[in-house]
């Protein structure tokens, strides 16, 4: 937190140190997948040696899970091809307002302004031979995408799962999901909400993610139920 002195923020625990939120997948056919382009793309792809992406899906078009989309032009000289970027409509229309200049005719096209291919998704579709299921949950008034590629679901930016999206969850080996902090939060689930979702859900394994430094790695991962711990920049998991 920008100018804040408390000790998570002051912590030299590493796994205090978060970016925002994105996820990067490898599927067992080989795609590259990343789930959210935010402002923080360009130095988690250089940390992490990300050197590749075939497709990029979004949850939704709120600032911190779409700002880093002027560095995919990188990405398309990389890959020597327009970026597919997945979203349901509305959030088709936030990037399309955003990112004005990168769809404008008059722009000049070329290495200054990603190549960005816009497809509307309202039901599950597939990148390569992997089947991507939306998940909708609600953030805040909001209905925004979570999503679920094989056993392998993410939830963040999530305030609550409608009772419909409940059978979307079932057998699965990780989830990933939003909890901001201790106190309620309109828009998203607070530790002992996304505790209590994790539960019902009941994956194999649960990572809470969107943490704000109201909750430090390894005091708040002590008191968690033995199959829910926090997520940290770098984590890396199979299923």
């Amino acid at each position: 937190m920008i100018g804040c002195e408390c000790s998570t923020c002051r912590s030299d625990d590493p796994r205090d140190r978060r970016t925002r939120p994105s996820v990067f997948i490898e599927t067992d056919d080989g795609s590259a997948i990343l789930i959210d382009a935010g402002p923080d793309l360009r130095s988690q792809a250089l940390t992490y040696g990300i050197t590749r992406v075939d497709a990029i899906v979004f949850t939704h078009g709120h600032a911190d899970h779409i700002l880093g989309l002027d560095d995919v032009r990188r990405y398309n000289h990389l890959m020597k091809r327009p970026m597919p970027c997945y979203a349901d409509a509305r959030t088709v229309d936030d990037i399309k307002r955003t990112f004005g200049y990168v769809f404008d005719p008059a722009t000049p096209k070329g290495g200054g302004v990603p190549q960005l291919e816009m497809f509307t998704i309202a039901g599950p579709f597939c990148l390569g031979r992997q089947e991507v299921i939306p998940v909708p949950v609600m953030h805040g008034e909001r209905m925004i995408f979570g999503l679920r590629v094989g056993a392998f679901a993410y939830l963040t930016d999530c305030s609550a799962i409608p009772q419909s999206s409940w059978s979307l969850l079932d057998d699965l080996d990780v989830l990933v999901l939003d909890a901001l902090r201790e106190r309620p939060h309109p828009t998203h689930f607070s530790l002992s909400e996304a505790v209590e979702a994790a539960r019902r859900a009941g994956a194999a394994r649960t990572y809470l993610t969107h943490m704000c430094h109201d909750l430090a790695h390894a005091s708040t991962c002590a008191r968690l139920p033995a199959t829910i711990e926090l997520a940290y920049d770098g984590l890396q998991v199979r299923c």
